[in-house]
């Protein structure tokens, strides 16, 4: 497996990798190498918008009406 050195990193950086190496209960070596697969590997989130244009069309606006509890009674009744 190949090895990635990289320098010149700032020390505040080095502490909060180890800080969450041991808040993971990880090695920083196997919390570095999580970051960079999670970063990297995993599809990228998608944006609010790209979640509302994937929303199926199940109905008209009149299916979502808000019904008021005096003509609908007590919800919980």
């Amino acid at each position: 497996m190949p090895s990635l050195i990289v320098r010149g990193i700032e020390e505040a950086v080095v502490q909060a990798l180890k800080s969450r190496a041991a808040h993971h209960g990880h090695s920083t070596e196997a919390e570095h190498r999580a970051l960079l697969m999670d970063s990297l590997l995993k599809p990228p989130r998608r944006s609010l918008p790209e979640v509302l244009a994937a929303m199926p069309d199940v109905g008209g606006d009149a299916d979502f009406e808000r019904v008021r509890e005096r003509e609908a009674g007590h919800v919980f009744d």
